[in-house]
C-alpha cells in the first residue's frame, strides 16, 4: 500500500518540532499539513479529512485538551498527543478525553513511526468489519449499501444501527426491548416493520429468511457465519 495515500495533519506551536515531523514522516512517504496551534488545525480539518493527527497539548490559546474535548462528537480521526511532559496525569487525561496514544518529548522517530503504523493498522481492522460478505450477499456500513447478487439497495441510519450491532455480536438473540433501545423506538410494530424491510434486503427469499431469523418468544438473531 502507497503511504502517500495516508495524510497526517501535524499540531505543534514549535517551528521545529512541525518540521522535524514532517520531515520524519515525509521520510516514511505519509502525506503531511501542519498547523501551528489548535485554532489553526481547526480551519485544516474543516476543508481536509485527515488519517490521523499528531497533536501537541501544550500549546498558546486552546489546549491539545481543548482541542479534542470540542471535536471528539465529529471527529473520528486517530489522534496521537506528543507532550513535554511525561506524568501520568497528562496522559491519561489525554486518553480519556478521546487520544488514541502517548507519546511525550524527547521522542526516538522510528517509535512515533510504529505508534503511527500500529494505530493505521487498528483503523483499517475497524474499517474492515464494517464490510461484511456472507453467501452472495455484502453489507456495506460505511457507504449504507448491500448488494445482493446484483442488486443495490440503499440503508438508512436506522438500519444501518441494527445491522452494525447485529454484525458485531453473530448468533446473538435481540429482543424487541434490546432494538428499540439500540434506535430509541419504543413501538414493537415498527420494530418488526424495519426487520421486514431489512429482510427484503439481504434475504434471497424474505418471506423464508436464512440470515436475519426470528426466535420466537425471543425477538431477531443474525446468522452470518
Amino acid at each position: 500500500m502507497d503511504n502517500f495515500i495516508i495524510h497526517i495533519l501535524v499540531v505543534d506551536d514549535d517551528e521545529g518540532i512541525r518540521s522535524l515531523v514532517k520531515k520524519y514522516l515525509n521520510e516514511n512517504k505519509f502525506l503531511v499539513t501542519t498547523a501551528q496551534n489548535a485554532e489553526d488545525a481547526q480551519k485544516k480539518i474543516e476543508i481536509i479529512k485527515f488519517d490521523l493527527i499528531i497533536l501537541d497539548i501544550m500549546m498558546p490559546g486552546k489546549t491539545g485538551i481543548e482541542f479534542i474535548q470540542e471535536n471528539k462528537q465529529s471527529l473520528e480521526t486517530p489522534i496521537i498527543l506528543l507532550t513535554a511532559k511525561g506524568e501520568s496525569s497528562d496522559r491519561i487525561e489525554g486518553l480519556e478525553v478521546g487520544a488514541d496514544d502517548y507519546l511525550p518529548k524527547p521522542f526516538e522517530p522510528k517509535e512515533l513511526i510504529l505508534r503511527i503504523k500500529n494505530i493505521l493498522k487498528k483503523t483499517v481492522q475497524a474499517e474492515q468489519k464494517r464490510i461484511v460478505e456472507f453467501k452472495n450477499i455484502k453489507v456495506d456500513l460505511n457507504k449504507l449499501l448491500i448488494f445482493k447478487g446484483e442488486q443495490e439497495f440503499k440503508i438508512n441510519n436506522t438500519e444501518k444501527i441494527i445491522l452494525e450491532k447485529m454484525i458485531n455480536n453473530p448468533g446473538k438473540t435481540f429482543s424487541r426491548d434490546d432494538i428499540g433501545r439500540l434506535i430509541e423506538l419504543d413501538k414493537e410494530r415498527s420494530i418488526d416493520v424495519i426487520i421486514t424491510r431489512l429482510r427484503k434486503k439481504i434475504e434471497i427469499d424474505p418471506k423464508n429468511p436464512k440470515f436475519l431469523q426470528t426466535i420466537r418468544g425471543a425477538g431477531y438473531v443474525l446468522w452470518i457465519e
